[in-house]
């Protein structure tokens, strides 16, 4: 058997002989626990300084910590940020202390907390009362009876709680890395968008230059009735690149803003010209495989999701056969309806216990040991996820940095030399207007394809710090599955 499941296959429940000295002292102890249990109480914050702390000095936080709800404050530090060309850095402050998901991650933390402490309170006693007539006899039935199991069970009910909502406390943190990464790509394609739509624009003012110049030599005679389709057919190219990049660019734009929070007249922000520029030397990540298996909280949490899973497998095994008892305290009295309006009171207690005639608990028991076993498979496939992506995005980084420097230093000063070069030859009558027109629309289009390798590069960019330090969209998803139909199951028993 394996020795996690043994150690936990003891459970909170110490069956083995103790000496009597050692009765006191344990009682002592259990109800110590009970007590402590019982006094458990929601937290001020809902969590938010837990998750706070754990995402501080992720560079994909911009220094903002995360905010629970906003307030006044908040609101001054947003309409600031927007009065100015909004930056990368700035959208995630904005979305930090405005978007909707970081309330919901926090919202949903307050959900944990609050089954955190219900689990640790004390199961309220039952009063029964009841009234019974036969002939001139009335009885009055009065019992007041307890969860037995429930008492004896509520430690471990409180620490199991505690573990989930540790879990939740770091899942809460990937929700709240996962916003910061989304508005940093957001805001990385909505720029890049603009900035394509800009120079689309100049191609397309130059293909109906061309289309318009073709026009005129057709009507003169110069030009054959090909040579100006194609001219036109070059305009109509022109014209719908460029209305996919504006639609792109509104798209682009409208995601950033859902991200951001914003509504009414705050959507009229405005972005900058350009994405800021590429870095001049890669930095060194070290062993990018050993720093996503330390640093991600996808891979911690699924983790203390083990440890809770393995923790309730205990208690499972304690309880299988007998998982329900009650003792109630018994006041029944009887009246007689004559003269003397004599009664007769009737003290005692009263055990409800069930009988593990047909049911053994074998099932219970099979379905708690699948429930870790598939724990323990969820925290090796998350393992192996997150080396898997390490490699793949610090491979991507290095590809898309390449291939930027590589439009920056080499494509771009060329293609500039080029255009140089052929305006100096018309300016000499050595080229004519339509190859000019021609260098000027490859031009653009080259300018196109370097700003596509800047967007690329910032991508992967904040891909690769997300998957060193926060989690993975896909594996966080299925984390969150597997919390959610384990969760019923465990806390069932």
């Amino acid at each position: 058997m394996n020795p996690i499941v043994r150690r936990h296959l003891a459970g909170p429940f110490p069956f083995r002989c103790r000496t009597t000295d050692a009765l006191p002292r344990r009682a002592l102890v259990f109800a110590s626990a009970l007590f402590l249990a019982g006094c458990a109480s929601l937290s001020p914050d809902g969590g938010t300084a837990d998750v706070q702390a754990l995402v501080a000095g992720n560079p994909l936080m911009a220094g903002q910590p995360a905010q629970r709800m906003p307030d006044e404050a908040s609101r001054k530090s947003v309409d600031a940020l927007l009065a100015r060309p909004l930056d990368a850095e700035g959208a995630v402050r904005i979305a930090l202390v405005n978007g909707p998901r970081v309330q919901d991650a926090f919202a949903t933390l307050q959900l944990s907390d609050a089954d955190r402490v219900q689990a640790a309170s004390l199961p309220n006693p039952v009063l029964s009362f009841s009234r019974l007539a036969q002939g001139r006899e009335r009885g009055l039935e009065r019992m007041l009876s307890f969860n037995v199991i429930g008492l004896v069970t509520l430690p471990w009910q409180a620490r199991w709680a505690g573990q989930r909502h540790e879990a939740a406390k770091l899942q809460a943190a990937q929700s709240v890395l996962l916003l910061a990464a989304d508005t940093r790509r957001a805001w990385v394609r909505a720029v890049a968008a603009q900035q394509s739509v800009v120079y689309l624009r100049d191609a397309r003012e130059a293909a109906e230059a061309g289309a318009e110049l073709a026009h005129r030599m057709a009507q003169v005679g110069n030009w054959s009735a090909l040579q100006r389709t194609r001219e036109q057919l070059l305009l109509a190219d022109a014209a719908a690149q460029l209305a996919r990049a504006e639609q792109a660019a509104v798209a682009s734009r409208e995601q950033l803003t859902r991200l951001l929070g914003l509504a009414g007249e705050r959507t009229a922000y405005t972005l900058p010209d350009r994405l800021p520029p590429l870095p001049q030397a890669a930095p060194e990540l070290g062993d990018v495989q050993a720093r996503a298996l330390r640093d991600r909280l996808d891979v911690r949490s699924a983790q203390a999701q083990n440890t809770a899973v393995a923790d309730s497998l205990g208690l499972v095994h304690a309880t299988r056969v007998i998982n329900a008892m009650e003792l109630g305290v018994v006041r029944n009295t009887t009246f007689e309806n004559d003269a003397d309006r004599s009664r007769a009171t009737q003290r005692g207690f009263e055990l409800d216990l069930p009988l593990p005639l047909f049911d053994w608990g074998q099932a219970r028991t099979g379905r708690a040991e699948a429930q870790y076993m598939q724990s323990a498979a969820r925290v090796r496939d998350v393992g192996v996820l997150a080396t898997s992506e390490a490699r793949e995005a610090w491979r991507g980084w290095n590809t898309a940095y390449g291939l930027a420097r590589r439009y920056r230093d080499e494509v771009l000063p060329l293609r500039r030399k080029v255009n140089e070069e052929m305006v100096l030859r018309y300016n000499g009558m050595l080229a004519s207007v339509w190859e000019l027109l021609a260098e000027t629309r490859a031009s653009m289009l080259a300018v196109n394809a370097g700003i596509e390798a800047q967007r690329d590069f910032w991508l992967a960019d904040t891909d690769l710090q997300l998957v060193l330090t926060g989690s993975s969209p896909g594996g966080m998803t299925a984390l969150q599955t597997a919390a959610a139909s384990d969760a019923p199951a465990a806390g069932g028993h």
